[in-house]
């Protein structure tokens, strides 16, 4: 089953590598038979899918291979869904381009609130000490 990560980009059947096992901890004779738990590996690094941006991005912040594991539900196939489901979202969120910062300058308002806010720091600072023998 193909990867819809969005409308432009489909993670092919065969750039997946699927892995099943037993999920563990209790559950009695079905949980210790049954390989319910689901490895799904995407190898970003060798991918046809990706454009060289995308590949760059993915690889910056994933790494070059991508592993998701899913063992919430008893059924091998819901895991299988949920496989998919958290491959796709984490595709989805290593492809989103930050937002470039914008530097902005301090207002003149909030470099006066910040000098009028220091001196009274100061003044009250100052009238904490013992009087001086000039005083």
């Amino acid at each position: 089953m193909p990867v819809v990560v969005n409308d432009r980009l489909t993670v092919p059947d065969a750039e997946l590598a699927w892995t099943f096992t037993p999920s563990g901890g209790p559950g009695g004779q079905h949980a210790n038979r049954s390989n319910t738990r689901v490895e799904l590996t995407w190898r970003i690094i060798d991918s046809a899918v990706l454009s060289t941006g995308e590949r760059d991005r993915l690889l910056a912040r994933v790494g070059p291979v991508l592993t998701v594991v899913a063992d919430d539900e008893r059924s091998q196939a819901r895991n299988r869904d949920i496989a998919v489901r958290r491959l796709a979202q984490r595709v989805r969120e290593g492809l989103v381009v930050p937002r470039r910062r914008r530097p902005t300058r301090p207002t003149r308002g909030s470099k006066e609130r910040r000098l009028r806010d220091k001196r009274a720091r100061s003044e009250n600072k100052r009238r904490r000490r013992p009087p001086s023998a000039d005083d």
